[in-house]
Order: structure tokens, then C-alpha cells, then sequence
């Protein structure tokens, strides 16, 4: 591709971005504004314009996805034979190419031999996630701690189980892992680095191949990282680096914004580009999302939008969590049924996976395809270990069994305060098991009739394709044409263990993350009544923490009126399953009954048009329903 190629269909500041090829250079991008072009454009330039030979680059990212699609791109630029990698795959091929002794057999997975360590841990501790565990080690070690260093330099930060034991199980861990030969990803960086540092050979022979580098998302680059990044350099400041500070949300990792912004006072020389033309969302999306930007802090952007008009956000408040969640299935099936987006191109966006239960049964209910991207509530630990025992029972005191299955695997029954993210969620999906185990329990029945009702209740069909299920970081670096953000409400965004002003302060990101995923459409909704309290971000973005019955729900009902409606139907089918003998749910699901009170039928044939309402149904209860639904409406007139 010749020189003119290159700049085609570029902006003014990417085309400043893709001629700086000499020299440190700091491209501050914004969400959806081309910075994947941006640098990829600014690399093939390199070559073409002969800056640097293409085996002299070497540019590094994230991901293996990432780094993948940027050779793909290089590629059909020309600029093929430029080495793309993440840090890790980097500094492995250097160790093999350049170290003295060869490092080790590199371990998979931290998970395996940390949960035979945890197995020996006190009782009240062993059933913690192995993978809690191995994200704590991890934040040591992207820090650059060691066992001996970890106890003093926590500061406020919480390990998943006590410090001293979470030490001697590290300890433990390195113990065993040196005897066996192995070495984990974070070794990887630490032994080049070592390497660098002590063998002048190989830094003199990496020096003599790579002149020019080039970081992807440096916002997210940790202490590790950036340490191995500096020995690449030396004395050389061929660095390009590219990020977006208002999207650094892995500070759980060690990642650190402030590599990217004190880019400028470490290269006085640094050319600083802003990329704030976004091609991703609509003009309404973003004038609504940039209204957190005062609030951000670090290197101003204010997104442009380069595409048409679109339709305003939706900002809805509800007078409870069931009529809140029906709203979200109503948006989905409207956007697909209405508008013609397909579900594949919708996202429900939560802040922990535990979460996804919610919309998980929600949409099997409703007969709309999903698909979770952190794990389903099926396939997560909790249920993955019960259901094969569940399944073998025939045992008729469903509740009573469930309860001691999931106290065998350590559910406490309590609250999950000072928890890692994954046992916080281990313990919501034990206790989630146990309410339907109560639920479902009629003495008729047996625990394996139970599990298949979970399997029934809880597995997508379709599951390749649909609505994506996903928490905020899974949402990054994604794009859909919807996107529901539901739940802003103080204890979920921000989250309640974000204390600090620096964690409050992530927190605020993730929702500036959540909304720059969308494309056309955009909905925040929020419960705004007893205990729940709106998000603080959303007096940021200018809305109100407005009542329910000020927005419109699903059905064109206010909120208030749709809620009066539940409480009645609630009521009677409390009742109803009362006098029958039988769990709520077998009368109708939640769901079902907020589809009817939100359409609010007025005859049998109205009546039998909602989901969830069958002959049998409607033969059994529909004039209950009717004549309750009546009784409820004269009672709101009054």
C-alpha cells in the first residue's frame, strides 16, 4: 500500500497520529474512535516510508483476539512481517530465543494446584474459589511483590481470605511450582526482565532487532508490564503507546492509567494526539455520556459523533426490582420486533456475574435467545458441583436436601461482605439454589425433578446466538446497536464494596464503558423506592433520582399504576397457590404476572395473547385474573 493509501479515509487527527512515525508519541483515544486504524495505519507507514524495517517493530496488546486482529490489519496493509504480540507470547519468544537456560514448562492455570492448597486450609476458608486466590496472586505479582513483601504493602487493599494465610499459601504455591519445573505468566515477565538486567548479551541482541515499539490499550498496562517495556526501550524513545484513561477499569489487576498520562513528562518530546471523533455511537448516546466527562478527571476528550441522529436514551425508574426487569425484556423484544435488531446485536450489561441469573431465567420464560459471556448461572461453580448430585436424588424434601448440599460445599447463609468477586458470587448462587429448592418444594416432588426444572428454567436455547448477557469489564472493547444498562442503584454501580474515592472513582468508568458500547440505542433504568436508592452517577449525568410513575414502563403504563397492578395479582396468586397447595410459581411466574399487569387485559382473549398463559391456565385462573385485575384498576381511580 503506497503513502497516499495510507492516509485515505483518515481524519485530520489520525492522519497527525499516522505521520508521526519517529520519535515517542501519545495517542489519547477516545471510546469508538478509531484507534485500531489509527495505529495500525501509523505501523504500515513505518514500513512504507522506510522509518524502520518491518522485523524492527515489535507491537504488543492485550489479548491474543487483539493482537490477532492487528496482524490481520497489518497485513493487508503491507506490513505483515511486523511481530504482534501480547507481553506474555513477547517475553516467552524472547526468553526461548535469548535466555541462557531454558524457562520452564509454562502452568495453564493457577486454578489446579491452588485448590489442592486450599483443601488444607482451615474450614470456615477451603471453600473459597481457586480462582480468587489466583487473581490475589496476580495482583502481587503485577505489583512486583513478593511473599516476603506482600504482608506490608496491602495498604487497604483485601485479600479474598486472611493475609497471613493467604501468604503461606502463596508460599506454598511457588514451593511447589519451582519443584516441578513450572513457571506461571507473571514468571514470564519477571525472568526477561531479570534477564535484561543481567545478561548484557541478550540486551544487546534484542537492542540490535527492535527499534520501534508500539503499546495498545496502556491504560491497562500494570507495574510488571511496563517494568519489561522499559528494559525493550533502554536509552531509545521510539515508543508509540495508545489508550484511554476514562476507560481504565482493571485497576483489580495492577493496571495504572498513569504510565499513559505521565507519557509526556517521561519523553519531553512526546507528540500528544487526541482522538475524540467517535464512530460508534449516535449524537444522543454520546451527549448523554459525555456528561460524565467533568467528573472523569485525568486528559480531557469530549466525544464527537460522526454518525445520523438517533433515538435519545431511555431513562426509566421503577417502583420495584420485578417491574424493572420485565421492562428490560419488554425493551428486548421491541428493539428485535419492532425496530429489526437482531438479539445477537443486544447487550444487558450487570456489574457481577451472579447477576446474570436475573435475565437468565427472565428470557427463558419470554422464549428469547441469550448467551453469557462470564459464565451462566448453570455452568458457574455453585451449580456446576450440585447439579450432578441433585440429578442422582429422590428424595422428596427437596428444600432440606438443597440446603445441606450447598452447606457441604460452604454456603454460609449470610451476607458476603468483604468476599473476592467470585466467592461473593460462589455464595449468591448457592443461596440462589436454595430459595428455589424452597420454592419448588411441594413434598410431591423430587430433588432430581428439581434439577430438571433448573435445566428447564435456566438453559438458553439457541444459546450460540442472542442477547448478550455480560458484566461492564467483560463489555469492553465491544459494540452493539442496544444496550441496557438496568440496576443503577447504589450497591450495584457503583458497587458496594467500592469504598474509596479511587474506587468509587472505577466504578463511575465502568458506567462510562457500559454506555459508549452503544450504538443506537441506550437504557438506564433504576429502583428508586424503599431501601434502593438511584446511583449517584446518574445526579452526574443530570437525571433526576426521579419517582416511579415519571418515566413510562413497559406497556405505555406508569410505573406506580404497573406496580398496583403486581401488588393485586401478587396477592391473589399468594392466595390462590395457598388454597391449592402449591408453590407461587406453579400458579404463574413473576414474570407472567408482570407481563399481565403491565397489558392490563380486559377479556379472556386479551388475556390469552400473554406468555405464560396457556388453555389450561386461562381456563383455571383467567376470571381470578380478570376480575382481579378490574378490582385493582377501580381502587387506583378511587
Amino acid at each position: 500500500m503506497d503513502g497516499s493509501a495510507i492516509m485515505q479515509n483518515l481524519n485530520s487527527h489520525q492522519r497527525r497520529a499516522v505521520a508521526a512515525v519517529r520519535g515517542p508519541v501519545c495517542i489519547l483515544a477516545g471510546a469508538g474512535s478509531g484507534k485500531t486504524t489509527a495505529i495500525t495505519r501509523r505501523i504500515a507507514n513505518q514500513v512504507q516510508g522506510q522509518a524502520f524495517p518491518a522485523a524492527a517493530i515489535l507491537a504488543v496488546t492485550f489479548t491474543d483476539k487483539a493482537a490477532s486482529e492487528m496482524r490481520t490489519r497489518l497485513a493487508a496493509l503491507g506490513a505483515g512481517a511486523v511481530r504482534t504480540q501480547t507481553f506474555h507470547s513477547a517475553a516467552l519468544a524472547q526468553l526461548h530465543a535469548l535466555a541462557a537456560e531454558s524457562p520452564g514448562q509454562i502452568l495453564s492455570s493457577k486454578a489446579a494446584p491452588l485448590r489442592q492448597i486450599a483443601n488444607t486450609l482451615p474450614k470456615p476458608y477451603r471453600f473459597r474459589p481457586a480462582a480468587d486466590l489466583a487473581t490475589e496472586i496476580e495482583w502481587a505479582k503485577n505489583r512486583r511483590l513478593t511473599p516476603p513483601s506482600y504482608l506490608e504493602s496491602l495498604g487497604d487493599h483485601e485479600p479474598p481470605i486472611p493475609a497471613d494465610l493467604m501468604t503461606g499459601v502463596w508460599c506454598t504455591y511457588e514451593s511447589r511450582k519451582q519443584a516441578r519445573g513450572y513457571v506461571d505468566f507473571e514468571d514470564l515477565l519477571e525472568l526477561a526482565i531479570r534477564m535484561y538486567d543481567e545478561d548484557e548479551y541478550a540486551r544487546e541482541r534484542f537492542e540490535a532487532r527492535y527499534s520501534s515499539f508500539t503499546v495498545d490499550e496502556y491504560q491497562d498496562v500494570n507495574l510488571l508490564q511496563q517494568s519489561l517495556l522499559e528494559r525493550w526501550l533502554g536509552r531509545r524513545d521510539d515508543l508509540c503507546v495508545v489508550g484511554d484513561d476514562y476507560q481504565s477499569i482493571y485497576s483489580f489487576t495492577g493496571a495504572s492509567a498513569r504510565y499513559l498520562l505521565e507519557m509526556p513528562r517521561r519523553f519531553s518530546n512526546t507528540t500528544v494526539v487526541r482522538l475524540e471523533d467517535n464512530y460508534r455511537s449516535s449524537p444522543e448516546i454520546l451527549e448523554l455520556a459525555n456528561r460524565l466527562v467533568p467528573h472523569l478527571s485525568g486528559a480531557p476528550k469530549r466525544l464527537r459523533s460522526v454518525r445520523p441522529p438517533a433515538t435519545a436514551p431511555s431513562l426509566s425508574a421503577f417502583a420495584d426490582p420485578d417491574t424493572a426487569n420485565r421492562f428490560v425484556v419488554d425493551q428486548l423484544r421491541t428493539l428485535h420486533v419492532e425496530e429489526g435488531i437482531a438479539y445477537e446485536e443486544m447487550a444487558v450489561l450487570y456489574r457481577v456475574n451472579w447477576r446474570s441469573e436475573d435475565y437468565e431465567e427472565l428470557l427463558t420464560d419470554a422464549g428469547i435467545p441469550f448467551r453469557v459471556a462470564d459464565g451462566a448461572f448453570l455452568a458457574r461453580q455453585a451449580a456446576r458441583r450440585l447439579m450432578p448430585k441433585l440429578k442422582r436424588s429422590r428424595a422428596l424434601d427437596v428444600a432440606m436436601q438443597v440446603r445441606r448440599a450447598a452447606q457441604g460445599e460452604g454456603w454460609t447463609g449470610g451476607a458476603t461482605e468483604g468476599l473476592g468477586e467470585r466467592e461473593s458470587t460462589r455464595q449468591n448462587d448457592l443461596g440462589r439454589l436454595v430459595r428455589l429448592a424452597e420454592e419448588f418444594d411441594d413434598g410431591a416432588r423430587s430433588v432430581s425433578d428439581f434439577a430438571d426444572e433448573l435445566d428447564a428454567r435456566f438453559s438458553p436455547q439457541g444459546a450460540a446466538r442472542g442477547v448478550n448477557l455480560l458484566t461492564y469489564h467483560r463489555a469492553k472493547g465491544l459494540e452493539f446497536e442496544a444496550v441496557l444498562l438496568p440496576r443503577l442503584e447504589e450497591g450495584e454501580l457503583p458497587f458496594k464494596r467500592a469504598r474509596t474515592d479511587e474506587a468509587i472513582a472505577e466504578e463511575r468508568r465502568l458506567l462510562y464503558v457500559g454506555m459508549t458500547r452503544a450504538k443506537r440505542y441506550l437504557s438506564l433504568s433504576w429502583v428508586a423506592s424503599g431501601k434502593q436508592r438511584p446511583s449517584r452517577f446518574l445526579a452526574e449525568l443530570g437525571v433526576g433520582a426521579a419517582a416511579p410513575g415519571r418515566r413510562r414502563a413497559a406497556g405505555g403504563l406508569e410505573a406506580e399504576e404497573v406496580s398496583s397492578e403486581l401488588r393485586a395479582l401478587k396477592q391473589w396468586r399468594s392466595a390462590r397457590a395457598k388454597a391449592d397447595a402449591v408453590p407461587a410459581y406453579v400458579v404463574f411466574h413473576d414474570s407472567t404476572l408482570v407481563d399481565i399487569a403491565s397489558n392490563r387485559p380486559r377479556s379472556a382473549r386479551e388475556l390469552a395473547r400473554i406468555s405464560g398463559v396457556g388453555p389450561t391456565k386461562l381456563e383455571r385462573y383467567g376470571t381470578d385474573i380478570l376480575e382481579t385485575l378490574a378490582e385493582a384498576g377501580a381502587h387506583a381511580v378511587r
